[in-house]
């Protein structure tokens, strides 16, 4: 195992906020977006967005890290797993919000879902800590899912 580098950890961690960032760029503004369709119940305040979605992409960015601090196969496979994940992630508010194709979205999103559980799973065989970091993200996932699929259902 590599020794600790906070250099490597900040890497990881802002380069998985630039992903989010990026992202919300290329969506643009989607504060109307509700103005023009239905809200699904149990829908968050919008504030409530961009905060949970940076802590848990600082959350994504240091498990990543105590990944790349191991050698071999399933690190790297493990890795793999979480940059495919990530670019999976990039998209869906792109295609949620920017393009308002919802059930597109939710095939995103559950592509999303199965990727993180995979790469939650290859994250335990190397770093059990660095998985368990992740399931406040797949948690969100279910609850993005749920909301995709609601405003989908409902605005159809």
């Amino acid at each position: 195992m590599k020794k600790k580098s906070i250099t490597e950890a900040l890497i990881y961690i802002i380069s998985a906020e630039i992903v989010g960032a990026l992202s919300a760029l290329l969506t643009g503004s989607f504060s109307n977006f509700y103005d023009r369709y239905k809200e699904p119940p149990l829908l968050p305040p919008q504030w409530a967005f961009p905060v949970v979605w940076a802590v848990l992409y600082a959350v994504m960015g240091y498990s990543a890290y105590l990944i790349s601090r191991h050698e071999g196969g399933e690190a790297k496979r493990a890795l793999t797993l979480y940059w495919t994940q990530l670019a999976v992630n990039f998209f869906w508010s792109i295609v949620f919000f920017r393009f308002e194709a919802m059930w597109a979205a939710f095939g995103i999103l559950t592509l999303l879902i199965v990727l993180t559980a995979m790469m939650i799973r290859s994250f335990k065989r190397v770093e059990p800590a660095a998985a368990y970091l992740n399931i406040p993200y797949i948690l969100w996932l279910l609850f993005a899912a749920y909301l995709n699929f609601a405003a989908a259902y409902i605005n159809r």
